[in-house]
């Protein structure tokens, strides 16, 4: 779902149409450092567009437009309208990004055109629902080895997440890939018997005491020597 705050009625993308972001965009004119420079200056971000059956296109966009997509919920599995001034619209998704490492500022996006009925093998997490009753045990702990899946799906129909329900999972027991019952169209590209979750127990090691035959620690004296045993008397 998407959340008008996140947009400003000042932005060219300013549209929700049924649920969908239409991004406004016109074609790139300049080239090099300095025309990125003055993009930047202005808010904007070199994007380009390929795939679809179309030539590949390098376009502009206003940088809030699309960092707005990046903060919804389905983030860069977002599929949105790209409306290219003098070009049309056209469905897309994120295919790559470049970010800035040190200020965290979308530099340059990669945009993929999207054709209908085409399914594109895409990374969704892993959402943990549900309370396992094994966990009341002393010492049991919900081990989760993945946070994220890839599937191949359609763009248009990727869930936002794929929920593992561990409401009946007890201590010792595991929930693989194929216990998940995925949505019609969902491909899943990991092994079945991958671990989604389970229950481990972990439990403190117990110190083993020390025993007669290992001794007293040697005392050694101040001038480097080991002391005396007891019994002895000085002058022995």
């Amino acid at each position: 779902m998407f959340f008008c705050s996140q947009l400003t009625a000042h932005s060219k993308l300013v549209k929700i149409m049924a649920e969908k972001v239409v991004v406004k965009a016109e074609k790139r004119e300049g080239r090099g450092k300095n025309d990125t420079r003055r993009l930047r200056v202005e808010g904007k971000i070199p994007v380009s567009v390929y795939g679809g059956g179309e030539d590949a296109v390098a376009v502009v966009a206003q940088l809030k437009d699309l960092a707005a997509i990046l903060r919804t919920d389905t983030g860069v599995n977002t599929v949105f309208s790209l409306d290219i001034a003098g070009v049309g619209a056209h469905d897309v998704i994120f295919q790559d990004r470049q970010i800035d490492s040190v200020k965290g500022r979308l530099l340059h996006a990669d945009l993929r055109r999207l054709t209908k009925g085409e399914k594109l093998e895409m990374t969704v997490p892993i959402h943990i629902v549900g309370e396992a009753p094994g966990l009341a045990e002393e010492g049991a702990v919900l081990n989760q080895p993945l946070h994220e899946i890839k599937i191949l799906v359609d763009p248009a129909n990727v869930p936002d997440a794929i929920e593992v329900d561990v409401s009946n999972l007890n201590a010792g027991e595991s929930i693989h890939v194929s216990d998940i019952k995925f949505a019609r169209g969902i491909e899943v590209h990991e092994l079945p018997e991958t671990v989604l979750a389970s229950i481990v127990m972990v439990r403190e090691e117990e110190l083993e005491p020390q025993t007669a035959e290992e001794g007293e620690p040697e005392i050694v004296g101040e001038d480097g020597t080991a002391a005396e045993g007891e019994g002895e008397k000085e002058g022995e």
